[in-house]
């Protein structure tokens, strides 16, 4: 059984003429006439009576017509899902929680502006566990901070962002320039471990042989601000995600004159991935995006 007899058997029962079904197909009679009988034998069952030059379709088949109209169908539809993927398929994304919070609206906007009948799933969490997904073919691609260190994974360097040291309003370092030793006495309030900010840190403190010792780890950035500004400590949280907050003088900051903290952002995707040109697309939007960014 295939395809093609169901639809060599759909013709003949819609057009109830071996001649006129030939004629649709443009195939011979006799090749039609033998389609049906190989379904009749499979089955054994008989499709059609064939009386005085005329057919008559049999309780067998009209039962056979709506099991093959509907398979016929669910294939057709298969057909064109699969064909039509890049508007009417599901796009898996991940990013970081900072590139979650600026970049990832912005993208998505724009995209579904283009692809109106996409689905977009989005994850925003710490670098490690993107990795993980994307090793484990759970996202089509990830746009992840710092160092991405599965050999698997390809990454393409996007854009660059540091962080900055965050401070309680009041602090007595408020605007001032100093090395990162002249910290080391404050309470720490970090990013939890996985994540890019957090390894950026625990580098940079080990590189001065200092000990990075948090009092409070979350994976809110939202709860750490919240913490500073009540005089809980100091952190060191991305530019772009603290600007505001630094502008209305919700916390402060200060110079850190020996550490740049400057991290580096990518594209990453699995190197055996099979990228489809809507995935491209919206990687092409982040390029864009992150370098408006800067602008």
């Amino acid at each position: 059984m295939t395809f093609r007899h169901l639809k060599i058997f759909i013709a003949v029962y819609q057009t109830e003429s071996i001649t006129r079904a030939a004629e649709a197909l443009f195939m011979t009679q006799p090749a039609v006439t033998r389609a049906v009988r190989e379904i009749e034998t499979y089955y054994g069952i008989r499709l059609f009576e064939r009386i005085s030059r005329r057919l008559y379709v049999t309780e067998a088949g009209r039962s056979f017509y709506g099991y093959a109209l509907h398979i016929i169908d669910s294939f057709d539809q298969m057909e064109k899902g699969m064909r039509n993927w890049d508007e009417l398929g599901l796009l898996r994304v991940g990013t970081t929680v900072t590139v979650g919070s600026f970049l990832l609206p912005r993208v998505v906007s724009l995209f579904r502006e283009k692809h109106p009948g996409m689905k977009i799933r989005a994850a925003v969490a710490n670098g490690q566990s993107l990795q993980d997904a994307l090793l484990n073919n759970q996202l089509d691609f990830a746009v992840i901070e710092g160092n991405v260190i599965s050999e698997p994974l390809h990454c393409e360097w996007i854009t660059d962002d540091r962080l900055v040291p965050v401070l309680p309003p009041d602090s007595a370092y408020k605007n001032a320039s100093v090395p990162l030793a002249a910290l080391a006495n404050e309470p720490l309030l970090l990013r939890e471990h996985g994540s890019a900010g957090r390894a950026c840190i625990d580098h940079a403190y080990a590189l001065h042989g200092l000990s990075a010792d948090p009092i409070l780890e979350s994976i809110s950035t939202r709860a750490i601000l919240q913490s500073v500004h009540l005089g809980l400590g100091i952190s060191f949280l991305p530019e772009q995600l603290v600007t505001e907050d630094l502008h209305t003088g919700f916390v402060s900051t200060c110079q850190v004159t020996d550490e740049s903290f400057t991290r580096r952002y990518h594209l990453v995707w699995h190197e055996q991935k099979f990228l489809t040109d809507s995935a491209k697309e919206a990687m092409e939007l982040f390029r864009e995006a992150a370098g408006q960014s800067h602008q």
